[in-house]
Order: structure tokens, then sequence, then C-alpha cells
């Protein structure tokens, strides 16, 4: 009887595993860009500026009629989407959007690379001066691939979130 026990759970340890394997999400990697590499019909994801004192602010242009489709893994409140932009209709309109901020220092281009190498989509994220938050990158962005289609993630760097006090008490608050 001891023997059927054990049996019983490892195969089902082994099942549980093999499960979990498959459940993985594929993550994405990003490289870096040039503005003369992005060509094409965009939609443009603009993520935050909440408000006059939110960093966590980052633009995404999504190619149009490609197989993927990206999606910020928040609530639809928190960001705004614009379809069918050239591609500098959506460079111009990124570039406002993450510029806002009055410690802004410059942009930073990147490609989201799919696990082929190709290239799925752009990222334009703000550079803050370093002095004002210890560091000029203070976002830690994911991509990920989930039931066909991209999630992605964002946050603020562990270190700038815990220099940020309102965001400590905002966090606290929150269920």
């Amino acid at each position: 009887m001891k023997k059927i026990i054990y049996v019983f759970i490892v195969v089902a340890f082994i099942l549980f595993m093999v499960n979990s394997a498959f459940a993985i999400s594929a993550h994405l990697r990003t490289e870096e860009a040039k503005e003369s590499d992005v060509k094409g019909v965009f939609t443009v994801i603009l993520y935050g500026a909440r408000d006059i004192n939110d960093i966590e602010t980052v633009a995404i242009l999504d190619f149009e009629g490609d197989q993927y489709t990206l999606e910020p893994y928040v609530p639809s409140f928190d960001y705004k989407v614009k379809k069918g932009l050239s591609e500098k209709a959506a460079l111009d309109e990124a570039h406002k959007f993450i510029s806002y901020h009055n410690a802004f220092y410059r942009s930073q281009l990147s490609k989201i690379v799919d696990d082929k190498g190709n290239t799925i989509g752009y990222e334009l994220r703000p550079l803050y001066m370093p002095f004002v938050f210890g560091r000029s990158d203070v976002l830690e962005v994911d991509y990920w691939l989930k039931d066909g289609k991209v999630k992605v993630t964002i946050k603020l760097h562990p270190s700038v979130e815990r220099a940020l006090p309102e965001r400590t008490i905002v966090s606290f608050l929150k269920p």
C-alpha cells in the first residue's frame, strides 16, 4: 500500500512539473535601435503620465498587421492607444508623451525582438537627469508571450520606488 501511495505522489509531482513547464511564458528581449530603423504603420500605446510627477511612463510602438499584439498587463485606464500612425507620427507622438517631466534628459529607443530575432515593435522610454532619481533609467519593462499576445509589465526600478515616499504611502494603502 505504501508503494502505491509513493508511486501516486511521484506521478502527481511529475505531472505538476510538466504542466508548469508548458505554462511558462516566453520572455522577449529588447535591443538598441535608431529612429531610422522605425518603418511601417503603428499602434502607439502610451502608458503613464497620469500626473505631473509620474515618471513611470513609456511609449510602445506596435506594428499593425503582424502576428503580435502588444498589450500592457495593467488596467485599460492606465494607458491610451492611438492606431494607424505612420512611423513619423508614431515617433512624434511618443516623444511628446514621454518628455513632459521636468527631469527629462533624453529618450532611449529600443526594438522589441521575438525568439526568432524578428522586430515586433519598438519601445521609447524617458531617461531622466541621474541626480534627480539616482539613475537615468528608472523603469523595468518586461515583454512576454502569453495566450498568443505579448504582455508588457512596466514598473519602477526598486531603488527608485523606495526613494519616492509618496509612492510608498500609496502602495501601502492599496488593498
